[in-house]
């Protein structure tokens, strides 16, 4: 359970960051001129996200050192949740250093979980990307019913 919640919260702290990061900086190109997140994932090339998901599935692999059946993958009673094997700075090596770094990264792993499940549905919302909408705020005009869902049944 630890394993993945900390895998799930690297993934949302990375997210988080792409969708701020990408309404400012882009690539040059056409493929990758959306400002908003929900579109640039249908603009990215088939290639490249191919790729990622390539990369994604190797890092699995090698962090699990290649044990990647639900049965074998935990099977090595010294290894710890999260610890990939890469410290450059040696933060891990003091015990009580690492307990608040491992604390500390669960924590914002969890409000990464909850900041980006907030700003995706802000931005099927208002169909505004997220920092636009901060800097120029248009309320939902539509009528919440057209939702669907528990909001549209709620008469929200």
């Amino acid at each position: 359970a630890r394993e993945a919640e900390v895998n799930h919260g690297r993934i949302c702290m990375l997210a988080t960051t792409g969708i701020l990061v990408q309404e400012v900086v882009r690539l040059p190109g056409d493929s990758f001129s959306a400002k908003y997140a929900l579109d640039a994932w249908a603009q990215a090339p088939r290639g490249g996200m191919i790729q990622i998901l390539v990369a994604i599935g190797l890092m699995e692999m090698v962090s699990n050192r290649f044990a990647i059946t639900a049965t074998t993958m935990f099977q090595n009673p010294a290894r710890v949740p999260g610890d990939l094997g890469f410290d450059p700075l040696s933060l891990g090596n003091n015990p009580a250093t690492r307990a608040k770094y491992e604390l500390a990264e669960v924590t914002h792993g969890r409000a990464a979980m909850m900041g980006l499940s907030g700003m995706i549905h802000q931005m099927i919302v208002s169909k505004q990307p997220v920092i636009d909408q901060l800097l120029h705020f248009e309320p939902a005009t539509f009528p919440m019913s057209t939702l669907g869902g528990a909001a549209g049944n709620l008469g929200y």
